[in-house]
This record gives C-alpha cells, sequence and structure tokens, in this order.
C-alpha cells in the first residue's frame, strides 16, 4: 500500500549555492546533507516529499528544458500561502522569474502560480492552491 511521495532527485552544480535557494529563499528544511562517496548529498523536505540533491564532484552543466514532446520532468511546483511575497524575495535575490504570478490554467487545483529558475536552471513552479 502507497505511504506517500518520498523524495524526488536532482543534480546540483553547487550544493552550498541550491541549499541557499531552496531553504534561505523559499522556505524548505534541510534534514540531511552528508559527504558521499562521489561528492554530496542533502535531503531537503518541502513539507509533502523531499528533494534529494546530489553535487558530484565534478563539473555540472546547467539543467535543458524538456521540450515539447519528450518525455521528462518539466518543473518541480511547490505551494505557498502568497507567491507574490516569495516572487518579490527572489527577485531581490537576483533569481530569474520565468513568469510572474498569474491566475492558474488548472484553476481546479490551483489558484495562481508563477515560475523562476533555480541556481541549476531547473524550472520552478510557485503555487498558491485552490480551495478544494
Amino acid at each position: 500500500m502507497l505511504v506517500g511521495f518520498e523524495h524526488i532527485g536532482m543534480t546540483s552544480g553547487n550544493l552550498d549555492r541550491t541549499i541557499d535557494f531552496y531553504v534561505g529563499l523559499l522556505g524548505l528544511d534541510l534534514v540531511l546533507r552528508k559527504r558521499q562517496t562521489r561528492g554530496e548529498v542533502a535531503f531537503l523536505d518541502a513539507g509533502g516529499g523531499m528533494l534529494e540533491v546530489i553535487a558530484p564532484d565534478r563539473e555540472v552543466d546547467i539543467a535543458s528544458d524538456v521540450p515539447d514532446g519528450v518525455a521528462g520532468i518539466r518543473h518541480l511546483t511547490l505551494a505557498f500561502d502568497d507567491i507574490d511575497e516569495v516572487v518579490e524575495r527572489l527577485e531581490i535575490a537576483g533569481i530569474e522569474i520565468i513568469e510572474h504570478p498569474r491566475l492558474a490554467y488548472n484553476s481546479e487545483i490551483l489558484k495562481r502560480v508563477a515560475f523562476c529558475r533555480d541556481p541549476d536552471g531547473i524550472i520552478v513552479e510557485l503555487a498558491e492552491r485552490a480551495e478544494l
């Protein structure tokens, strides 16, 4: 029987920078950070599952967007009470905002959304949930 969503794994070119973004700017909790055989790993709790962030001991290329017609994870979505406040905080920190807050297309689930890129180029959707 399914217990719940556990985590998604991602690669970072700089673990300190990634932790600063997800923990410092977005409010996730750092659960674990440790050295592994070929780099470091951190687990960041997002409230309903975690991000497993692996930072290898070598150069890492910036993330590529998944093109239309290609399977893959297109973005990571995190829910907030007030995305306007989050976007303002990210802009002050110099984070790339792809799309400013707007009404969500899937209004049955989400009320408003915005999009930014994390320090490794991964698209992060910032969402306010709709009342179900």
